[in-house]
């Protein structure tokens, strides 16, 4: 039967039917788009109707991560349960569900250390993609199943042999034992088109594929930007007014290959070479004409000393539209992240890896050289952002990136703030 994305209680795999029905802890290490989400969402939802006055807890890194959990078993109790949902004055909203057998759903995000959410007691807590969360936040979340003997499902895609995700995992040395453990291959999961599947093998690196869709987590693969290192960098709110007159610089990320985020990073330069983040932008499905055209509405409030984009691909057209207009013609900076790196002292345009970028903002950031906003889709993106190393090269790669990306090209144009613009086409 074809997978039905908007039932998917129709079309379940029988690994699904084993972990709904599974009681007690349980740990899944799923290949993307294996069906984890959706699984969650009909065992948790048919929990909270099943048992009166239960307390069920979904948190995930960011809001919205933990609202695609949330909202899919709204649809499912909508589907199922109609009568069941209270309406009126306590009809579902963003964070909450409430059932008419006194049972409650909540989902919130935590960040990087878990604090605000300290104060629940819960029968039943769900956390989705929880392999780059911090060991801080379980020590924040676990005692609120404690008095109740609740218990916690763990679920996410693999991240890096770390963190107390992976100490769930059997693959670990001191594992934990208290968990039943689902194992995904996307290889092994029927919606996924084996076409599709032997096309992103054929693009990614061998560790890259075995982490992302065959759920391995691997030594060999890091976190590049540390939790710690993001947390202490973080120590700004946004500008309530745009103050002109300042030293700004844009970094933008062009949704690339499929990608639906469009993201928009800015700095300022407060004196020397320290840097404040003052605003951070995601657009959604942005054509090549619209984000050319956001852009320049940005320079217009902004006026930047320079504007860093990666022409590559649908890049290119976004550069060439820039190139056009007589108010960013002079700023527009085309960083090219798949060109071969020279040296410093290389007299030619210079061409610049990913690599590059990436390690001038961490050295800014372990120097305190920039202060970022406090923003857990700042967070994440950062966190998000992975590295291997294989014969001396190294490769970045992540799924939720996009800002961490446009970020280190604003970063970059601070850096070269006395040198004259340089274009790689």
């Amino acid at each position: 039967m074809k997978y039905n994305i908007h039932k998917p209680w129709e079309t379940l795999d029988p690994w699904q039917k084993k972990y709904i029905e599974t009681e007690g802890n349980c740990f899944l290490l799923c290949g993307r788009q294996s069906g984890k989400t959706a699984a969650a969402s009909i065992k948790f939802g048919t929990r909270a109707v099943k048992n009166e006055n239960h307390v069920i807890l979904m948190l995930a890194f960011t809001e919205r991560q933990a609202y695609a959990l949330f909202f899919k078993t709204l649809m499912f109790l909508e589907a199922k349960y109609p009568k069941m949902i209270k309406r009126g004055a306590d009809k579902p909203t963003k964070h909450i569900i409430k059932l008419k057998n006194g049972s409650i759903i909540m989902c919130y995000a935590v960040g990087l250390t878990g604090e605000g959410i300290r104060t629940y007691t819960i029968n039943s807590l769900v956390v989705d993609e929880a392999a780059p969360m911090a060991r801080e936040v379980f020590i924040a979340i676990t005692p609120m199943l404690s008095v109740t003997g609740g218990s916690m499902d763990l679920l996410s895609t693999p991240r890096g042999a770390e963190g107390y995700f992976y100490d769930c995992s059997d693959q670990c040395p001191n594992v934990k034992e208290n968990f039943s453990r689902f194992y995904i291959s996307a290889e092994d999961c029927p919606r996924h088109e084996k076409d599709f599947l032997k096309s992103e093998k054929a693009t990614m690196s061998e560790l890259e594929y075995a982490q992302e869709y065959l759920a391995r987590f691997l030594d060999e693969i890091r976190q590049f930007y540390p939790n710690k290192l993001i947390s202490a960098c973080q120590s700004v709110e946004r500008r309530p007014l745009i103050l002109h007159g300042k030293d700004y610089y844009l970094g933008v990320d062009v949704a690339h290959l499929g990608a639906d985020d469009t993201t928009f990073e800015i700095l300022d330069i407060i004196e020397r070479d320290k840097v404040v983040h003052v605003e951070s932008i995601v657009e959604k499905k942005l054509r090549t004409t619209e984000t050319a055209k956001k852009i320049i509405e940005l320079e217009l409030c902004y006026d930047f000393k320079k504007i860093n984009v990666d022409g590559r691909g649908v890049g290119a057209g976004v550069v060439d539209q820039l190139l056009e207009d007589d108010d960013t013609k002079r700023k527009v900076v085309n960083i090219d992240n798949a060109a071969k790196s020279l040296s410093m002292d290389d007299k030619e345009k210079r061409r610049l890896l990913g690599a590059d970028l990436h390690f001038n903002l961490r050295s800014m950031m372990e120097r305190g050289d920039i202060k970022l906003l406090k923003d857990k889709e700042i967070a994440l993106s950062l966190a998000s952002v992975q590295f291997e190393e294989s014969e001396g090269k190294i490769k970045f790669f992540g799924k939720d990136t996009h800002i961490a990306e446009a970020l280190k090209r604003a970063a970059w144009g601070v850096k070269q703030k006395g040198l004259n613009p340089y274009f790689i086409f």
